[in-house]
């Protein structure tokens, strides 16, 4: 069971405007799911920032650190510490990138790729058990509404 970092709400406690606001639900919702996946993920050595950017490295083959950040939301100055733990991992390699001799190419390893296989099986159970009760239509529609948020963010 998912538990939140600190002690849950007290249900007695009226909450007054503030159970109004989906940011308030959606800031708890997000540190239930949080420490759920830090738990499905324990003994990897993988964290959530990790799994990411092996997920978009690995459907983006020979892609750039910069377009990995922008596309996660990760500073650049954070990326060369998060690529360079992940390459003495080898689970990372850089290449000289074919389009700009400035910029390395980066792609899964093969130990890369056994980590990602093993993180999303792992994370396919931890969603099932997150989302227990809600329907494939709901999940999409959720999935939309929390994208049509985040958009908001590139207007």
């Amino acid at each position: 069971m998912a538990t939140l970092p600190q002690d849950p709400p007290d249900d007695s406690v009226d909450l007054g405007a503030l159970s109004e606001f989906a940011g308030y639900h959606l800031r708890r919702a997000s540190a239930v799911f949080a420490a759920d996946f830090a738990r499905a993920l324990e003994g990897t050595g993988m964290r959530q920032v990790l799994f990411g950017i092996l997920s978009v490295v690995a459907a983006n083959p020979d892609i750039n650190q910069g377009a990995v950040g922008r596309a996660l939301g990760i500073q650049r100055a954070n990326m060369v510490a998060l690529i360079n733990e992940l390459v003495d991992r080898e689970l990372i390699e850089r290449r000289a990138s074919k389009d700009d001799r400035r910029a390395f190419a980066l792609c899964l390893s093969p130990a890369g790729q056994a980590m990602l296989d093993e993180c999303l099986a792992r994370i396919r159970v931890h969603e099932e058990e997150m989302l227990l009760g809600v329907g494939v239509a709901d999940r999409a529609r959720l999935i939309a509404l929390l994208l049509r948020i985040e958009a908001k963010e590139r207007s």
